[in-house]
């Protein structure tokens, strides 16, 4: 079955069947559907692996799944960073599995991919896409969980949607700072915009903003002037990234309007402060170019994630300058 990520988050207990894949480059909402298996399988056993073990030696998950202890017969077993390579592996297992569930959790899932295809064609096994978030998404998030604060206004709902760039885990991350700085429940702009270090944020996407317009002496001058702390290179990223699907969503407008006019009829719009550098950006970039950067964004946050030998922030300023580079070919 195919379901709605909007309908599982609200009810977990959708998904019955003993395999699920989630798939999607939301990564915020795929934990917390992972973590809602999780709540909701307290008694059960939880294993974990990565695609690799299992493909490797396909024996780990069997022996996980079908050893079965005579006080609990229920299993989980998460499995990340999957793809086409698990797919034989799942069909000979799927049969042989009774109390025990496996949850499949993968990255972006071309409609050609045999996993994703495997998965919404049978009615025996359960997927999810976990698509990006967009602004409406992200207030509704901020709205529900500060609904009861003083002083939620559209100024402030902006204020923390800009900082996250529609990213769920840096969201849950400033939605926790928010909830315990601000105890009596009342939100201050001024202070709220020194709780998320909303100056930092600016100067890096002022950054974004000349790297993909293609400014080289700007960009240098910024990489030398700007602090990229290494624990939010991910969140970089997102920034990044967020940008190239509004300017990949632009170029799959109605082509008889004017630039502006599509511009202006993006939904969610750009917003006000973005739009001069969105229309310069957009005479830089085609469908083509965009989708080869947001792969080589793919790969290297795949790298941040699994590699602890290179530096991780020299990985980032080469990608910015290699974007620079794209820009202008």
């Amino acid at each position: 079955m195919n379901y709605k990520s909007y309908l599982v988050e609200k009810n977990i207990n959708l998904l019955k069947s003993n395999i699920i894949l989630f798939y999607g480059e939301n990564l915020g909402l795929l934990n917390v559907l992972k973590n809602k298996i999780k709540q909701n399988s307290k008694s059960a056993s939880i294993a974990k692996f990565d695609q690799d073990e299992i493909v490797k030696d396909d024996k780990l998950l069997f022996n996980e799944a079908l050893n079965i202890s005579l006080f609990n017969d229920k299993k989980v077993i998460f499995i990340d960073q999957t793809n086409d390579k698990i797919l034989d592996t799942i069909k000979k297992i799927e049969p042989k599995l009774t109390n025990q569930k496996i949850i499949l959790s993968a990255g972006l899932l071309e409609k050609k991919s045999k996993l994703r295809s495997y998965f919404e064609k049978s009615d025996r096994l359960d997927t999810v896409a976990c698509y990006a978030d967009n602004e409406i998404t992200i207030k509704k998030l901020i709205t529900e969980k500060l609904k009861n604060f003083e002083g939620l206004n559209n100024s402030i709902l902006n204020i923390i949607a800009d900082n996250c760039n529609n990213n769920r885990i840096k969201l849950e991350n400033e939605l926790n700072k928010i909830l315990v700085f601000f105890d009596n429940k009342k939100i201050e702009e001024d202070k709220l915009t020194a709780l998320l270090n909303i100056k930092e944020n600016e100067n890096f996407n002022l950054l974004k903003d000349k790297v993909l317009i293609g400014d080289k002496i700007t960009t240098n001058k910024l990489l030398n002037e700007t602090i990229m702390e290494s624990d939010k290179n991910i969140l970089y990223l997102n920034i990044i990234n967020q940008r190239l699907k509004k300017l990949l969503e632009l170029t799959s407008l109605n082509k008889t309007l004017s630039l502006e006019d599509s511009i202006d009829n993006m939904k969610p719009p750009i917003f006000w402060k973005d739009k001069t550098a969105f229309i310069q950006q957009s005479k830089k970039w085609n469908s083509n170019k965009i989708k080869k950067v947001l792969e080589m964004s793919y790969n290297l946050e795949f790298k941040f994630k699994s590699s602890s030998t290179v530096n991780p922030t020299i990985l980032l300023k080469k990608f910015l300058i290699d974007i620079c580079e794209e820009a202008n070919s």
